[in-house]
């Protein structure tokens, strides 16, 4: 492997930021100290000063292999993540077919470990009628076990209630859950198509994915892991009211957690006068009361992580009418750069942006020697340049469907370079074309 040192940089670690260089070797962190030059290596990266940090861990993403690749798959999203400061990926099991058997989990790490440009997991997916495969799942052979509780993208939905409790009780690993109320939604949807027909507007898509669908499914999933002693992961909580439901002691006293994503964090009900269903996402983007009191949750420790729901699909899909429209942003190459926002607005700390992108979802799942700086651990760096703005037109989408939902933005931050298990990956808008992501590990 390339030797590479990374000179001047503002290492940001463990709530310190520190200037110093950091020498890689072997894929992994060799040394963290001061006055690294004069070392023999095969590359130096000067940072003159820029901001290095942990490569983003990311929870929740929908990459469409198999089955649904003319949306994506693993090579061409993992390529945009890196793009975007994303080392690290755990892809959902809504493909097709569903990844709710070991056989199917596995085809997915071996097409992986061929394509992927990010260090990957997988979900096994519940369902009413897999939990002897659930029982028999080897710890170390997926990153969690997803419940769809609410039903979204695909036909995931886990709506018996001995399933839940049986996938609840005996699951070997995390179980992270997609929470809405389905007969909440549906019912709220035949009311505005008994008043508007076919023709509904995509701004009572936060009505219809309600706040209350949101919390009657999250606090039965918080309800029934308190009753079982689950290991419970809520994703994509999106409104103020579910943060009830929720602690803010330490996150390692914590057996309940919760995920915020990028767009619930950037994004409000006023956008869908010019986004349209461009953002249409399950659950809703809702109103900007929601919004701050997300911030202010994730800030102060009862939102444990940020993903992204990385959710791609195509642009003449995205653009049917609101009912035929299917839900889902693709975000990975511009989420971190979206965070950051709220770095220059002083709502967060760049120390906190770290803790919930990479140390706290690396703790979160146990991943092994990753999501930290340390010596020892893989080299899973994204240096930030805080003061050179990323304009998203000016860029290539690196997407297979081609388009974002920040088109027109201007972020205040640019991703310059992202090193995988040692290997620079990306650096200035290049992509090196070889993969380099390798499998997580998992300490359990």
């Amino acid at each position: 492997m390339t030797t590479i040192l990374i000179t001047n940089a503002m290492t940001v670690n463990e709530g310190r930021s520190v200037f110093q260089d950091v020498l890689i070797r072997g894929g992994r962190i060799d040394t963290l100290a001061t006055n690294l030059s004069g070392r023999r290596v095969d590359r130096i990266i000067d940072a003159d000063g820029r901001a290095l940090l942990p490569g983003m861990i990311d929870d929740q993403v929908h990459f469409r292999q198999p089955g649904l690749t003319h949306k994506g798959d693993i090579a061409s999203e993992s390529k945009a993540a890196v793009a975007g400061g994303i080392t690290s990926y755990m892809e959902m099991p809504n493909t097709s077919p569903e990844t709710t058997t070991i056989e199917r989990l596995e085809e997915k790490h071996r097409i992986a470990a061929q394509g992927s440009f990010a260090n990957y997991s997988f979900y096994l997916g519940g369902a009413n009628d897999n939990i002897e495969v659930i029982k028999g799942l080897d710890p170390k052979s997926a990153c969690g076990v997803k419940v769809f509780m609410g039903a979204s993208t695909g036909n995931m939905l886990v709506d018996d209630p001995d399933a839940l409790e049986q996938i609840f009780t005996h699951s070997p690993v995390i179980v992270a859950t997609h929470c809405e109320h389905s007969p909440t939604i549906e019912a709220v949807t035949r009311h505005y198509q008994a008043i508007h027909g076919k023709d509904i507007p995509v701004s009572l898509h936060p009505a219809i994915r309600s706040e209350a669908a949101c919390y009657r499914s999250s606090r039965q999933a918080v309800e029934l892991a308190r009753r079982c002693n689950t290991r419970l992961h809520v994703l994509h909580l999106s409104t103020a009211k579910e943060l009830e439901l929720f602690s803010g002691q330490p996150l390692d006293e914590k057996r309940i957690t919760a995920e915020v994503c990028v767009h619930h964090l950037f994004f409000s009900d006023t956008d869908y006068a010019t986004k349209g269903t461009l953002i249409k996402c399950n659950p809703a983007i809702k109103t900007a009361q929601d919004q701050s009191g997300l911030l202010t949750a994730l800030r102060d420790g009862v939102i444990d992580v940020v993903g992204t729901d990385h959710a791609p699909h195509t642009l003449a899909e995205k653009q049917q009418p609101y009912l035929k429209a299917p839900s889902g942003l693709p975000l990975a190459q511009h989420a971190l750069v979206c965070l950051l926002e709220h770095v220059h607005d002083g709502v967060l700390t760049l120390e906190t942006v770290v803790e919930r992108t990479a140390h706290a979802p690396a703790r979160l799942f146990d991943v092994q020697k990753r999501g930290y700086l340390r010596e020892g651990y893989w080299a899973d760096l994204v240096l930030v340049d805080l003061n050179r703005a990323t304009r998203v037109d000016d860029q290539p989408v690196h997407y297979r469907c081609g388009w974002s939902p920040f088109a027109g933005r201007t972020f205040r931050s640019t991703v310059v370079a992202t090193v995988v298990s040692g290997h620079l990956t990306y650096m200035e808008g290049t992509i090196d074309p070889r993969p380099a992501g390798q499998r997580l590990e998992f300490d359990r």
